[in-house]
């Protein structure tokens, strides 16, 4: 259906009428290869995120978030505050990520991967076609008063879509606390756990009126990422465009018109491209702040080639300059440049919770102490040692002198690092006065966990006056 006055297309969104209303989008069903594709990618999408959760590795959860606890697990691995540069650098890379790949690859994110679009069109919506049927019925169902046909179908579609909603509220809920707190959580009385239940009620509540009312009003004007895509975008992007030349004039297709002969375009003016549109655009307008990139339009549109016996790709994945020069897709040196990049950093980061440790020591001198006279010629300085385990076994650990003939005097028990723990202690580290040539001397001790040389710790051991 044609908009009620596409001159205004750059001043107002598509899904606001002239008097500041709200213009529904009744989308049509899309069909097409790139569709099948992209329920291929989002259901597996749905898989992992509603299967993750349940996932263990080395008996701790594949992913967990707990930030009210700041417990981290990435990867069956649990991360500590001495991991934050690589969370840290994990940040920076996802920043300059989104940058990239915005620049580079368009709002394909949006289209075929983020979460909103995944659940609305391939989760709600179609539970939407199967209760009220075309877009044509449920334009028509939402305009009569309501009858028992209208209450009946309107009210099973809420019910499941807030079954769905809180659904998904638990799944997210399981990242956080682990899937274990989750379900002891839901065999406990309601009672002892009231505060939680409401607030995830609530949360259901409004992930419901997101996915009923709101819709698409979310790409368009509450994320931060589609209100960043005007300044992030350029003419050599890659994004959902129409090509002009090829397309304009635009007219309706008539039976037996030679249109080249007409000088009349491939475009048949059919509207079929908004109609199956999620934001309700006309993409023939160009790029467009609500354009997702989705690919809707170009199923739709390769359907109506093939069946006009014209060419497919009047909408198709192309930069403007490409479709404005005439030129087939090509792959500009700058885009390579910001493909490398963004291989390298994802490398980079790959590589550092590759090589992260997992067991850490802090050693320091004990303040406050000099150095204290042992029997037979010896001299020991007390040092407090920290040892962080970051892993689900216990490990024993035991210090050398490196560079020194000494030895180490455990105070206390031997030193065992309990799973995902830190072990605090203090140790004597003694040496004979022959090796203490000065007051200040360096001294190198490596931390073991078994026979493996884990870390060493450089200090300083202070001795008698020279």
């Amino acid at each position: 259906m044609a908009p009620e006055n596409p001159i205004t297309y750059r001043d107002q969104l598509a899904t606001l009428k002239e008097t500041g209303k709200r213009r529904w989008v009744y989308a049509q069903k899309p069909k097409g290869k790139l569709y099948k594709y992209r329920n291929i990618v989002s259901y597996t999408l749905l898989l992992i995120l509603f299967g993750l959760p349940f996932l263990k590795l080395n008996g701790e959860p594949f992913l967990l978030l707990n930030i009210l606890e700041r417990k981290f697990i990435l990867f069956g691995v649990r991360f500590w505050p001495q991991d934050f540069h690589i969370f840290l650098y994990s940040m920076i890379t996802l920043f300059v990520f989104i940058v990239f790949f915005t620049v580079s690859y368009g709002r394909i994110w949006c289209g075929w991967a983020c979460p909103q679009t995944v659940f609305l069109e391939f989760i709600f919506r179609k539970i939407e076609y199967l209760i009220e049927g075309t877009p044509q019925q449920q334009r028509k169902l939402d305009a009569q008063s309501l009858n028992f046909n209208k209450f009946w179908k309107k009210s099973v579609k809420l019910i499941l879509f807030y079954a769905i909603c809180f659904l998904i509220t638990n799944i997210f809920l399981s990242y956080i606390i682990g899937v274990d707190e989750l379900w002891k959580i839901m065999k406990d009385p309601i009672a002892q756990h009231s505060a939680g239940f409401t607030v995830a009620v609530l949360f259901s509540g409004v992930m419901l009126f997101v996915f009923t009312k709101l819709r698409e009003q979310v790409c368009s004007m509450i994320c931060p990422y589609g209100r960043l895509q005007g300044v992030l975008l350029d003419s050599n992007t890659i994004l959902v465009a129409y090509d002009y030349k090829r397309g304009e004039e635009r007219a309706s297709l008539e039976a037996g018109e030679d249109r080249k002969a007409d000088e009349k375009g491939d475009c048949i003016d059919c509207y079929q491209c908004v109609d199956v549109c999620p934001t309700g655009i006309d993409i023939r307008n160009g790029t467009q702040l609500e354009c997702i990139n989705c690919s809707a339009c170009i199923d739709e549109c390769n359907s109506v080639m093939d069946w006009i016996g014209s060419p497919k790709g009047l909408i198709r994945y192309d930069s403007e300059k490409n479709i404005a020069e005439g030129k087939k897709k090509n792959w500009p040196i700058r885009k390579i440049a910001y493909t490398m990049v963004l291989c390298t950093l994802i490398s980079a980061v790959i590589g550092l919770f590759a090589s992260r440790s997992e067991l850490e020591a802090i050693i320091l001198r004990t303040p406050g102490l000099m150095y204290q006279n042992q029997k037979e010629g010896y001299i020991s300085n007390m040092y407090n040692f920290k040892v962080v385990n970051k892993t689900t076994h216990e490990i024993p650990i035991h210090f050398k002198i490196l560079n020194h003939e000494g030895q180490i005097e455990l105070i206390g028990e031997e030193s065992k690092a309990a799973a995902s723990s830190i072990q605090e202690g203090v140790f004597f580290a003694i040496l004979s006065e022959n090796e203490v040539s000065s007051d200040n001397i360096p001294i190198t001790i490596g931390v073991f966990a078994g026979e493996d040389l884990i870390e060493d710790v450089q200090l300083t051991f202070v001795g008698p006056n020279k």
